[in-house]
């Protein structure tokens, strides 16, 4: 059965990766068939379609950890409700990675073949102000180091991260991180074979304005969606498989990309609201405000109909347009059908992440923080940064 998504999403057919995951069948059964894998962030969205495409092959372990005990939950009557397979050892665990809980587990259950490390704080929004971005760096930068460091000792056979779209020609400070999360992962792959994979937007993730629209519906709410930012998506199915074939199939420090088209599948979220109301039996009714869409729900929805508010989009952080890689970088479009790779075969200069780490240590110190220090910080070290400030965040939008 197709995915509903797919059609919300402006796509039709077989999934991107649908070729590639049948063509190399047997080496992803093999190898994951005789993997032992711990799953870091593995209750997210992302998490949980990769967890799923783990154990569809039977590995010989599937250790996940995440700080949501909801979420963990739900993944295990998800896997344990379904015609899935689940492996004898398969534990979850609401443990945060960077903390001396999380190090007594994998001494005690280890050793690990795979390590995927889907934790990160992805919102753009969480970079509104400097706590919760000192929170991001910590998370997305600074705290994986000494989890790279650990399994480097540990012998694991290749560590995954995910990094995001909004990594190159960064516009926003959660791309940057992730871009120095990158250099983070290449620093240490002499000695840790890596890979990793920038995504496009995973449709209907938890958090994300897919998400929401359910939530505004379930919640007899108008829907809101920018009319002028474009945007790619993928399944979770697809996220999950993107996620897997990197960690399994790319050589050392390989970044994968999902090979998409501009003209084809990029999508304004105006557009995908309109789609979902459709597909959900109401047909949208566009709103002059914010508060006339809030007044009209009841009267619009008895008449199937459904009040939407589409807007140009003005706050911090947004880019209009999605891209994968920057000129300078070094792909190999051959050897995938629906995956592009962009290649590393020496480690990229890492010493601007030493800069940044060292100015935020000393950030740290200081008795207050104003979020100007910390762009100048990630201007200083990512000097193609295009972030601009508009004084105006996502929190400040239905």
């Amino acid at each position: 059965m197709m995915d509903p998504s797919l059609e919300i999403i402006g796509r039709q057919g077989a999934g991107l990766f649908a070729q590639d995951i049948a063509a190399h069948a047997s080496t992803l059964s093999e190898r994951v068939g005789n993997g032992r894998f711990l799953v870091i962030g593995g209750a997210g969205s992302i998490g949980q379609a990769v967890v799923k495409q783990i154990l569809l092959r039977s590995p010989r372990a599937c250790h996940v950890v995440d700080l949501s005990e909801n979420n963990l939950v739900e993944l295990v009557r998800d896997v344990r409700s379904s015609m899935m397979k689940v492996t004898p050892d398969f534990l979850t665990l609401p443990l945060d990675f960077a903390s001396v809980e999380f190090q007594r587990f994998v001494a005690a259950h280890g050793p690990y073949d795979y390590v995927l490390n889907l934790a990160a704080m992805k919102h753009v929004r969480s970079e509104k102000d400097p706590y919760s971005l000192m929170r991001m760096i910590r998370i997305n930068v600074l705290d994986i180091e000494p989890l790279l460091r650990w399994a480097a000792g540990a012998s694991v056979k290749k560590y995954f991260a995910v990094s995001t779209d909004k990594a190159a020609n960064p516009a926003n400070l959660m791309g940057a991180t992730k871009r120095l999360m990158e250099l983070a992962l290449y620093r240490v792959s002499a000695d840790l074979p890596i890979s990793t994979a920038r995504f496009a937007n995973v449709a209907f993730s938890d958090g994300s304005l897919l998400h929401g629209f359910h939530q505004r519906l379930l919640k007899h709410q108008p829907i809101a969606a920018p009319n002028d930012v474009r945007r790619y998506f993928v399944t979770f199915e697809e996220a999950g498989q993107l996620c897997l074939m990197s960690c399994m199939l790319g050589d050392n420090r390989d970044l994968f990309f999902p090979k998409l088209d501009e003209q084809v599948h990029m999508i304004t979220f105006s557009e995908i609201a309109e789609r979902y109301l459709k597909m959900r039996g109401y047909t949208p009714a566009p709103c002059a405000s914010e508060a006339e869409a809030i007044r009209s729900v009841d009267k619009l929805a008895a008449e199937k109909r459904w009040p939407v508010y589409f807007f140009k989009s003005d706050t911090t952080g947004e880019k209009a347009f999605e891209e994968f890689y920057t000129a300078d970088e070094q792909l190999d479009m051959n050897r995938f059908a629906g995956i592009g790779v962009i290649q590393n075969p020496r480690v990229p200069d890492t010493s601007a992440l030493d800069a940044f780490r060292a100015g935020i240590a000393a950030l740290t110190g200081q008795p207050t923080w104003k979020k100007e220090q910390f762009v100048q910080l990630f201007r200083n070290a990512l000097p193609n940064l295009e972030h601009e400030e508009t004084g105006k965040n996502l929190d400040q939008k239905m």
